[in-house]
């Protein structure tokens, strides 16, 4: 039967690309292809099973075209160990067109497909075909999802008192037992009492046993299953006949008691790996005062939109984000970016949601709303973080599959080897049950993706925004760190310091000429020559056929003549005279020239100073300090670079490099071997960043949309680095500290079952702790501190 699909198609410019594209696409066997150049899509028709959608997809992409791609998170239900999880990745996987990522500790799924090929029902579908459930999680508020971990919790609650109240007598007849009075319980009591907790309280065990065996895949509830039942069903066979054998329902009663204890404490411990996340939901105000028709009225905050005027009275919070148009105010931005001290806020300054209003009133106008604040953007990042893999959890991935069907098959050895060799049927089948209930793949799902979740929501709090896991994972590695100078060693706010016309050439015109050539960028030197002026009320000149060269300057028509702005080396290039003894001098003072001419004759210069960052050179020495290599990258001259590096303690530095260039130089660092990180301003230095094994945008404030950057710093310190390197290493070892645990637990425990030396009660309660001691573990992470909360 015929199948069609449509999808979007980038990077056609004109109708005869859509011709291309539709040519390539009917050479293919059995497919009938219309592309429409002004929609942008491909409408396809496969006749057979010759071609598929994954084989169309790469032919689009083959000749030189993309294919939309769309982003899709679900919030996941029904997942009891990390088998499971994996189930839901290899069943999403197997879709066209597909690629999905499924955390477990998070219980969400990160999925990326092809619009058109395939569908978001679709995908639900597949998950619950495979026994789980799944929502849009956009579909779900923070509300929501708090409301359903309760329910979570509730259920879970009320699954182990029940559990519990009908396993107090068998603790009873256990400890009657163990101190010599014999048995309390006859045994007719007992099967009537664990009848209800292995078929009524453990029937989610059963359920998700089944739906993992019937999806050709097995889980911690099929090793549950297995060994209670066996227990169960053993002593059942024995009260049935009258066999004079021992009774082993205390054992499965036990069990299943003591693994409903373990995920109780689990769910109450992963909840709080997100408390990084929660606390960040949790600052923006539910209620915004708006005004309308000169009333201020409260709304929702949901209702408020942009271009909307609110009021924000001290001691709130800001409802969304804006731009003050009438008061002052001291605004605490500590939970956005980390900085201590309140930000005066005056007319025309931006102020973000969730900050804090400390002493006036402030009128403002809504500027980003709902999914488009700076805070929104944060937790977006955050959430995307925390549900990426990281690749150290590839080997707990790979052994997670093939976990449970090896201990099945363990299992039924212990239990042949031992009858065969001792000759003791029930020895050796309490035995294999101990195999079946020690060995738990969750503590080995559990250990990298709990200590992810609170190593970025302990950077959310310090300012510091992973973008994924591997960017978490790679900062402690770091060989090689990359640092620009200007915004990055230096405060990025440079000052006009001297202004030197030639002969007799009036300073207002060197000035007139030099904004009106600048007074379109937004580069820190050219806002600081046109501020200069504006304050010397320098008049100003329009310009016509302006003509920006990166990295050197800026050309344009004034009055008829072609006037030129740029580095020294940029006049000497066009053929003019430097007057190069002013122009060593005040570069030897660490200062930035800019040459100004005007048709034939030069101007003037003026020199600029961009003061070193207090932190700089402390910072450096840290990083020197800890084995890292610290060079220094700068579009300016050598002379000038040269001090900066020597007063910041940078041993080697590289001058006079374009923007274009900056890349260059990170890809040939990495060829030397090691992990090169790259630290900018997220503005020029975008394609350094996005080069560098882990790119570093510093000060970036709300710009949180630095797609360029692994690692956001909102602060705009050179000390977030070090935090950042900082948690790195503090989150890597909670991880190999959670590995450890999870395999020598495993790798001891094992051969104590399969010996017979370790009592299923025990190996119950020793499963049902392990996930529980991992998660806990990873909490200790929150001892973390940043350096300044160190020193304070």
């Amino acid at each position: 039967m015929p199948e069609t699909i449509s999808f979007a198609i980038g990077g056609m410019t004109c109708a005869a690309c859509a011709a291309r594209v539709e040519k390539v696409l009917n050479r293919l066997e059995g497919v009938q292809a219309v592309v429409n150049f002004a929609t942008e899509r491909a409408q396809i028709v496969l006749n057979g099973p010759e071609t598929t959608p994954d084989m169309v997809v790469a032919a689009v992409r083959k000749a030189g075209f993309t294919v939309a791609e769309r982003s899709l998170d679900l919030a996941l239900t029904g997942m009891s160990c990390a088998a499971c999880a994996a189930r839901i990745e290899r069943v999403l996987n197997r879709v066209p067109l597909t690629q999905a990522h499924v955390n477990f500790a998070t219980e969400r799924a990160h999925i990326t497909f092809v619009p058109g090929v395939v569908e978001p029902e679709t995908l639900i579908s597949c998950i619950e075909k495979a026994g789980f459930a799944a929502k849009p999680l956009e579909a779900l508020s923070a509300p929501d999802q708090k409301a359903i971990r309760a329910q979570s919790w509730r259920r879970e609650r009320n699954h182990f008192l029940l559990t519990l109240v009908l396993a107090l007598p068998f603790f009873v007849e256990m400890g009657a037992m163990f101190c010599g009075f014999g048995h309390v319980l006859p045994g007719w009591l007992q099967f009537v009492l664990a009848t209800p907790v292995q078929f009524y309280c453990a029937r989610h065990f059963y359920k998700q046993a089944w739906n993992a065996l019937r999806a050709g895949a097995a889980n911690m509830d099929v090793l549950v299953v297995l060994g209670t039942s066996i227990a169960y069903g053993f002593s059942a066979f024995v009260v049935v006949l009258h066999a004079q054998q021992h009774l082993y329902f205390e054992a499965s009663v036990s069990i299943i008691t003591l693994i409903s204890l373990g995920k109780l404490l689990e769910a109450r411990a992963k909840n709080k790996t997100g408390a990084g996340l929660e606390s960040l939901l949790h600052l923006q105000p539910q209620i915004a005062h708006v005004e309308a028709d000169g009333v201020v009225l409260d709304r929702p905050v949901q209702a408020v939109k942009v271009g909307n005027i609110f009021v924000v009275r001290p001691g709130e919070s800001v409802p969304v984000d804006g731009v003050v148009i009438e008061g002052a105010s001291a605004i605490n931005e500590a939970m956005l970016t980390g900085e201590s001290l309140p930000v005066l806020k005056t007319l025309k300054a931006q102020v973000y949601a969730g900050t804090l209003n400390t002493t006036g009133l402030l009128r403002v106008q809504a500027t980003g709303v709902g999914a488009d604040t700076a805070l929104a953007h944060i937790v977006k990042m955050v959430e995307q973080a925390q549900g990426s893999k990281a690749s150290v959890q590839r080997l707990a991935d790979k052994v997670s599959q093939v976990f449970v069907p090896t201990v099945v098959v363990l299992a039924l050895l212990t239990f042949l080897l031992g009858w065969f060799v001792t000759g003791h049927v029930v020895w050796s089948l309490v035995s294999a049950v101990s195999v079946l209930v020690i060995a738990c793949p969750c503590a080995l799902g559990l250990a990298t993706p709990t200590a992810i979740m609170v190593g970025t929501g302990l950077g959310a709090r310090a300012g510091i925004l992973f973008r994924n896991a591997d960017a978490l994972e790679h900062a402690q590695k770091l060989k090689t760190i990359l640092v620009d100078k200007t915004g990055t060693l230096t405060q990025g706010k440079p000052t006009v310091s001297d202004v030197l016309p030639l002969k007799e050439v009036d300073p207002t015109r060197l000035l007139s000429v030099a904004c009106a050539l600048e007074k379109g960028s937004e580069h820190p030197l050219a806002r600081a020559i046109v501020d200069y002026a504006l304050q010397k009320k320098v008049p100003e000149q329009s310009i016509t056929d302006f003509q920006a060269v990166p990295g050197m300057g800026v050309k344009a028509k004034f009055s008829g003549q072609v006037a030129l702005l740029g580095s020294p080396r940029f006049l000497t290039d066009a053929g003019l005279p430097v007057e190069q003894g002013m122009v060593v001098g005040l570069e030897q003072d660490g200062k930035t020239v800019i040459g100004v001419a005007l048709g034939p004759e030069v101007l003037g210069y003026i020199a600029l100073l961009d003061q070193i960052r207090p932190e700089a050179a402390s910072t450096v020495a840290a990083l020197k300090a800890a084995g890292i290599q610290v060079l220094m990258l700068t579009g300016d001259n050598k002379r000038t670079a040269q001090r900066v590096a020597r007063q910041v303690g940078v041993n080697a530095y590289l001058a006079g490099v374009l923007p274009s260039q900056k890349a260059e130089k990170v890809q040939a660092y990495r060829a030397e071997g090691g992990l090169v990180g790259m630290v900018g301003d997220g503005i020029n230095d975008a394609p350094a960043l996005a080069a560098a094994d882990v790119g570093f945008a510093i000060g970036a404030g709300s710009d949180v949309a630095l797609e360029s950057a692994d690692i956001v710093l909102m602060k705009s310190d050179l000390r977030s680095v070090l935090d950042a390197i900082s948690l790195s290493r503090a989150t890597l070892s909670k991880i190999r500290q959670n590995l450890f645990f999870a395999f020598i637990y495993n790798v001891l425990g094992l051969p104590l079952a399969a010996f017979g030396l370790l009592n299923p009660i025990v190996a119950g309660a020793a499963m049902a702790m392990s996930s529980v001691s991992v998660v806990s573990n990873s909490l200790l992470l929150n001892r973390w501190k940043p350096l300044e909360q160190k020193r304070g």
